[in-house]
């Protein structure tokens, strides 16, 4: 009986409205779950989920209590147009979506009303927050300024390369003597060598006897992954160290990069628009909410070990 009694114990007070342990532990346990995952936790921490749970969960009543205070609706056709979206999103029909959400231990009904709360919370924060919020093409073009580097095209680089063939299979001493010889180049290389005329020499790839080694023009996410690391850490003009791969050695010079142009800003504007319009909603949520729970009356409980 004093577990029970503990279970629904009253954790906190909001404007005459209840919240439970059991409510905490209901919202608590899959957090401590996943994390528990990672690595045990004391007691201490799991307190400290509990509490940043409460903490939500005082939010929340707050917020539904505004909804009712303000008469907020949300219809069944909203609900199911909500519904219908989330289908299409996901390429599922009715019986799919009812599956998908048993797999993650939500009953139909109970997802129903997940998506209620959440298209009352919308329309109330439409209604006390978005709908007081502007972003002016001001603020727009400082935005896109101040992060041009953001918003340019890819770098464009040039490169050469010296192939020396060999595999993890090869005989020992056949490795060692691509090694070898790949070392050798290298100093060569560093040592002021003409690069392409040491492609047409001594590259095991054909087509460096015509090119001296010429990669061409490309982009990151176009080359080898080991390649493109070592070609991302040199400065036009320099040679790699000796970098392998499972078809063998090789060496690079980076022959020039070119920094990519910014985009245009008019074909920006848009996702500016919106990621400056959900920033400021998120702050002016943050400062409704941090207002709505000072003009509240809470009442948090103490319990030590627990909360």
């Amino acid at each position: 009986m004093a577990s029970g009694k503990m279970l629904n114990a009253i954790v906190a007070v909001v404007n005459d409205e209840i919240i439970t342990l059991y409510d905490v532990n209901h919202d608590a346990q899959p957090l401590i779950r996943e994390n528990e995952k990672k690595s045990p936790l004391n007691d201490a921490e799991r307190s400290r989920i509990r509490r940043t749970v409460l903490d939500s969960l005082v939010e929340k009543k707050l917020v539904e209590q505004k909804i009712k205070e303000l008469n907020i609706k949300v219809s069944e056709d909203e609900i199911r147009q909500a519904m219908d979206d989330v289908k299409r999103q996901n390429n599922l029909n009715q019986e799919g979506l009812v599956k998908a959400l048993a797999a993650q231990g939500i009953s139909y009904d109970q997802y129903h009303s997940q998506l209620q709360e959440q298209l009352e919370r919308l329309k109330l924060v439409s209604l006390e927050v978005r709908s007081r919020i502007q972003v002016g093409e001001s603020e727009v073009r400082a935005y896109y300024d101040a992060n041009l580097d953001k918003y340019r095209e890819e770098d464009t680089f040039r490169a050469r390369h010296i192939f020396f063939k060999t595999s993890e299979k090869a005989p020992a001493e056949e490795i060692k003597r691509a090694m070898t010889t790949a070392l050798n180049v290298l100093a060569e290389a560093k040592s002021g060598k003409d690069f392409a005329e040491l492609a047409r020499n001594y590259s095991e790839d054909p087509a460096a006897r015509k090119d001296g080694g010429d990669l061409g023009s490309f982009k990151k996410g176009d080359m080898q992954p080991e390649l493109e690391q070592a070609i991302l850490a040199l400065k036009p003009g320099e040679v790699s160290e000796l970098v392998y791969t499972p078809l063998g050695f090789h060496l690079i010079k980076l022959e020039s990069r070119i920094i990519g142009k910014p985009k245009p800003f008019e074909g920006l504007k848009s996702e500016i628009e919106d990621t400056l319009y959900k920033k400021k909603s998120e702050d002016r949520f943050s400062a409704w909410a941090k207002d709505l729970r000072s003009k509240a009356n809470i009442e948090l409980k103490e319990l030590p070990g627990i909360l």
